[in-house]
C-alpha cells in the first residue's frame, strides 16, 4: 500500500461493502445496462434509510394514498462500470439476493462519488 487512496480502494470491499457485515448482494438496473457481478449473483450494495413519509403535497393536487419512499444505495463505483447515476434519472434494484425478486424503481435525488464509493439518495412514490 503506498497511499492512502489504495487503502481506501482495499477498504471499500473488504470492509465497508463486506457481505457478511454489512452489504447485500443485489441486482441495480441504470441506463438500459444490468449490473449483477461476475457471477451474476449481484453485486455488493447497502441501502439504507428505506421509509415511507407522507407525500409532499401540492395545493392542486388531489391524490391520496401515496406515499415517498426515500431510501440512500452505497455501492463502489467500479461495480456500476464508472457510471455515477445522474440527478433525475431512473434506477432500479431488486429486492432478494441472487438476481431474483421484485425491482422497485427510484428516481436519483443526489449522487455524490468520493474516493471511489458512490453515495445516491433515492426516492420513488409508492402506494
Amino acid at each position: 500500500m503506498s497511499n492512502f487512496k489504495d487503502m481506501v480502494a482495499v477498504d471499500i470491499h473488504n470492509v465497508f461493502l463486506n457481505t457478511e457485515e454489512y452489504a447485500d448482494l443485489r441486482t441495480i438496473i441504470y441506463d438500459g445496462a444490468t449490473y449483477d457481478g461476475p457471477e451474476h449473483k449481484g453485486i455488493p450494495i447497502v441501502l439504507t434509510g428505506l421509509k415511507e413519509q407522507d407525500r409532499r403535497q401540492l395545493v392542486s393536487d388531489h391524490v391520496q394514498g401515496l406515499y415517498l419512499v426515500s431510501s440512500v444505495l452505497h455501492c463502489a463505483i467500479d461495480d456500476l462500470g464508472g457510471a455515477q447515476p445522474e440527478k433525475g434519472q431512473r434506477i432500479k434494484i431488486n429486492d432478494g439476493e441472487g438476481g431474483g425478486g421484485f425491482f422497485r424503481e427510484f428516481y436519483v435525488a443526489s449522487s455524490v462519488c468520493e474516493m471511489g464509493m458512490l453515495r445516491v439518495e433515492l426516492e420513488a412514490i409508492d402506494e
